[in-house]
This record gives C-alpha cells, structure tokens and sequence, in this order.
C-alpha cells in the first residue's frame, strides 16, 4: 500500500475532538469489558485490522477470554454471551448499518436504561468513526500497545 498521511503525526488537532468522547465513555454506565467486545464487533463489520488489534489487545488486557473474542463474529449462536451483550451486539450492528428495526431497539430498551442505550450509540458510532479514519489512513496493524492512547 502506498504511503499516506500519518494522522496521529498530522492530524492531532482533529483527533483531539474524539479524545473527549472516549473520557466520557470510559466514565459511562455501560461496562468497560462490553464497550471493548463492542468496538472489536463494529471493527470486524468495518474490516478495520488496526482496530482490530487494539481492541483485541485491550480487552485481553481487561481479562476477556480469547474464546469469547474468537467467536464474538458468530455471537448469535455461540452460548457463552449474557443477554446484555447480545442486545449490545445487535445494536451495535444494527447502528453500523443504519438500519434498525422495532425488534432491535425494543431489545435494547429491555437491557440498558436511556442513558445506557444513548452512551452505547455514542460508542457505536465513535468506533464506527475511528474505524473510517483508520481505513482512510491506515496505521499499521500490529504496532499497538496497550494503553498507548491513554
């Protein structure tokens, strides 16, 4: 691939307005280890592969099983997520899409309160932003390290 912009060396002053956002979630209602699982499911959607390794790397970190993460691309038919996650899921991907039913939402609205549900949409799209940014000025996958973005 060619060489384009490095947009952490470039770009800094943009990203500065997604750092406020990620402050805010990191404070949010909505559980740590699910954001992770879900910004590793809108990445797999995205085929973000810097993503990927971050989100990976980090939740590992937070103690996710590597099951769990292996089979987090079949999650409707793997057995081992909690009710919460999966109504996580299928809002995250119903969200990346821009298409999301009565059923998914009334799901949704069974598992987190407003608040949850408005600071999960906020993490969807977020992810789904960085995502964009990273296959518009690709980093390269594998250089992550835990923490490295605060």
């Amino acid at each position: 691939m060619e060489t384009r912009i490095n947009i952490h060396a470039k770009g800094q002053d943009a990203l500065k307005t997604l750092y406020g956002i990620g402050g805010y979630l990191k404070k949010s209602a909505v559980e740590l280890a699910l954001l992770e699982l879900v910004y590793f499911r809108v990445s797999q959607i995205n085929s973000c592969a810097y993503c990927l390794d971050m989100h990976y790397k980090d939740a590992r970190h937070k103690g996710e099983t590597e099951q769990r993460l292996y089979g987090l691309s079949a999650w409707r038919e793997a057995p081992y997520y909690t009710n919460r996650e999966r109504a996580a899921f299928a809002w995250a991907e119903a969200v990346t899409k821009c298409d999301v039913p009565d059923s998914v939402y009334k799901e949704a609205v069974s598992e987190f309160s407003e608040q949850e549900l408005i600071d999960l949409t906020l993490a969807v799209t977020t992810i789904n932003m960085y995502n964009r940014i990273n296959l518009a000025f690709p980093n390269e996958p594998g250089t992550y390290k835990v923490g490295q973005f605060g």
